[in-house]
């Protein structure tokens, strides 16, 4: 759930918030946490969008109604904060042909990009990824060098609309996030060692090299972007996601915590040069002591991972 303090302050206001690709784990996070927040409200005010026309169930029985991201620009104007989460992600990027992956994320761009003035939108959250560092980095692999270079040219672009309209654009290089709708199991390695542990273990990790990361609660980054949001009527801001940078193997230990007898297995460290994949946890950390927000332990975010990947509300 949101910040208290930041979901009053939503609950209070007349915006409508419009999500782009709401049906990702990003942007059914969001949209779940937003109708706890907006009760009664949340279906009149808050609108998805993405790919395709369809149905998105949330945890609580909602149902979210999801439209085809290019009638974004038919909404009537009135006073609008965008959440940008569409995108084809990393993994599309190893997989499909360049030139067809690159025109695919520049279509989407230019279509939130030309809907936002003729809908009234007053601010902008963009979900970029910590990804963008890597997109001249020679050691990343060509797929995310790709996913990079695309998400600083989001990145840019954004700014630059923000920037001529004197409107509010929130960007945040988002790292690693825990919490409800996490998908893609096997491909994180939180979500990896959540189900090991809930098959009764033992939680394995099996990197030869010492891998660090660092977490942050789904909803604690969007209690971050809104209260970003709402700080000014324009200006750009750019964060990175922090966290308490961590070895896979404490993750693991971390994860097994919350498990009755459930060991960890980390497989012997026999390379010399660390996968690290982390923010700045102090900048990081300061911006949430700014707006009030407080950070929340990676034990408690696991928890509420498990508890979702369990089936629970």
């Amino acid at each position: 759930m949101l910040d208290a303090g930041v979901a009053r302050d939503l609950a209070n206001s007349d915006k409508r918030i419009v999500i782009t690709g709401a049906g990702g784990w990003l942007g059914l996070a969001t949209l779940d946490s937003l109708s706890a927040a907006l009760g009664p409200a949340f279906t009149s005010r808050v609108l998805a969008f993405g790919s395709a026309a369809r149905a998105l169930p949330l945890r609580d029985g909602t149902v979210v109604e999801q439209r085809p991201l290019a009638e974004m620009r038919d909404l009537p104007f009135t006073p609008t904060w965008v959440l940008h989460f569409a995108f084809l992600t990393k993994d599309r990027a190893e997989t499909m042909d360049e030139a067809e992956y690159r025109a695919a994320n520049v279509q989407i761009r230019e279509t939130v990009l030309a809907a936002l003035d003729g809908i009234g939108a007053e601010a902008v959250f963009v979900a970029s990824s910590g990804a963008a560092y890597k997109a001249q980095d020679p050691a990343a692999t060509p797929g995310m060098q790709l996913y990079g270079e695309l998400k600083a040219q989001d990145e840019a672009a954004f700014a630059a609309w923000g920037e001529q309209a004197n409107r509010r654009v929130v960007i945040a290089r988002v790292f690693n996030v825990t919490g409800p709708y996490i998908n893609k199991h096997q491909a994180y390695a939180l979500a990896s060692f959540i189900l090991d542990g809930l098959a009764g273990g033992p939680i394995t990790v099996r990197a030869p090299r010492q891998v660090v990361r660092a977490y942050v609660a789904i909803d604690e980054l969007m209690s971050l972007a809104f209260a970003e949001m709402a700080t000014a009527r324009q200006g750009i801001v750019r964060f990175d996601t922090g966290g308490e940078p961590l070895e896979l193997g404490e993750v693991a230990n971390v994860v097994a915590a919350q498990f009755e007898n459930v060991s960890v297995e980390r497989a012997v460290i026999t390379q010399e040069v660390a996968d690290t994949y982390h923010g700045d946890p102090d900048v990081y950390h300061q911006a949430l002591v700014r707006h009030g927000l407080t950070p929340q332990p990676l034990a408690d975010q696991v928890a509420k991972t498990i508890d979702y990947l369990r089936g629970g509300p």
